[in-house]
């Protein structure tokens, strides 16, 4: 299988005109498994060789293995645990799900499905006596920050200065210097340095305090890997907002799309209140929230589908091309919440699998479920909505929809 340039079809994908569905073209670009660019890069678009190459150990997340510079929204401090590699990543890893997850804490994130559910009710009972509203606004967007907030441990009068900071960060990640304007690039640094200074700031009120907060018990924690610094539990529970508040709004935001797009699924979702978790796993590979993952570095050659990518070539993972590609799943592009066998790429996989991903499920679960029940009889006010600007984090900005 020889390497092509398919720049047009990799150009009109992350063209905006194209971000209400970009499938066919996911098509046209798996004709093509591993495509090399004008500029060098490489672009992988088939369910196998994604998933060999999330599993590669030859395939970096630190950008100092790209033979070219990248600009980048990061700013300074130290970077979260999934821009890095083994060892370092694992060991950070370990340390934070101690405390996020099985087997040190396997109850936290179901033990949060009362207080996910009191949210979700509170948000819907805003909606009475209104026609019109905006699931992205009204719903989607203040959920899953209000519950990182109170997992972190978050004042409840500061969470919204979380809002703004995650929008100028969301809205830098897929900055382009060709095309955008330099202050999208420095909105992105500074919520960024404000959003870690603040995290400080409270984080030093939580050493040596009891507490059941994720910051108290990361800052008090000497599990066997040690204590994490302060720096690393800042960049962890950014790590958190960020990718955690983003990927719930548009799971949820998708998901709500897809259910008024499939009436007769929406139905069953009323009648049956466990085909929540089938289905939120079919969201996760129809409508996926995270698309692409923009860059991987290779830090030695890399042989793919019989092509060689050489050491510090960027490699661009097309996340949502794989999970509709035909030869993996049947019918890719039915939206099937009865699918078996469905191992979607909608987290990631490999090492780097979403850290946040349980609790994002859950979260849409509820919210879901609960507006198909309470909703009456709602419909799209436009079809397609408007979309994000972003490629990588794709889902409507807006969602309007009538109820009866």
């Amino acid at each position: 299988m020889t390497t092509t340039e398919t720049p047009d079809t990799l150009h009109r994908i992350l063209d905006y005109s194209s971000r209400a569905d970009p499938y066919p073209l996911y098509a046209e670009l798996r004709e093509t498994p591993v495509a090399r660019q004008e500029d060098g890069s490489y672009v992988v678009s088939t369910y196998r060789e994604l998933t060999e190459l999330l599993h590669d150990p030859h395939l970096s997340s630190d950008v100092r293995h790209l033979s070219r510079p990248m600009p980048s929204a990061a700013g300074g401090g130290t970077p979260a645990f999934i821009n890095m590699d083994p060892p370092e990543h694992d060991r950070l890893r370990r340390m934070a799900m101690r405390h996020f997850g099985p087997p040190h804490t396997p109850g936290l994130v179901a033990g949060m499905e009362g207080d996910l559910s009191a949210i979700v009710s509170g948000l819907i009972d805003d909606f009475a006596g209104k026609e019109q509203i905006d699931i992205v606004d009204d719903f989607a967007y203040p959920f899953p920050v209000t519950v990182i907030c109170r997992l972190l441990g978050v004042p409840r009068e500061d969470e919204p200065r979380f809002h703004l900071w995650v929008n100028d960060i969301v809205n830098s990640i897929d900055y382009n210097p060709k095309t955008d304007p330099k202050e999208k690039l420095e909105s992105g640094v500074q919520a960024r340095e404000d959003l870690r200074q603040y995290l400080g700031g409270l984080l030093e009120q939580r050493h040596d305090r009891p507490g059941e907060d994720l910051l108290t018990r990361l800052a008090n924690d000497d599990g066997p890997d040690g204590r994490m610094t302060d720096d690393e539990i800042v960049a962890t529970a950014n790590l958190l907002l960020i990718a955690g508040h983003e990927t719930t709004v548009n799971l949820i935001t998708n998901g709500m799309l897809t259910l008024l797009r499939h009436p007769q699924v929406l139905q069953r979702l009323r009648d049956e209140p466990g085909l929540a978790v089938p289905l939120v796993e079919e969201l996760l590979r129809y409508e996926p929230p995270v698309h692409i993952i923009p860059w991987r570095a290779a830090y030695s050659d890399i042989t793919v589908a019989d092509t060689v990518i050489p050491k510090g070539s960027q490699i661009m993972l097309m996340l949502a091309s794989g999970s509709r590609d035909p030869n993996r799943f049947h019918d890719p592009d039915s939206f099937d919440p009865d699918r078996r066998d469905n191992q979607h790429l909608g987290f990631g996989s490999g090492i780097h699998l979403c850290f946040g991903g349980p609790l994002a499920r859950l979260e849409s679960q509820i919210a879901l479920s609960e507006l198909v029940q309470r909703l009456d009889r709602p419909s799209l006010v436009a079809d397609p909505p408007p979309y994000r600007r972003s490629p990588v984090l794709r889902g409507p900005i807006h969602l309007p929809i009538e109820q009866s």
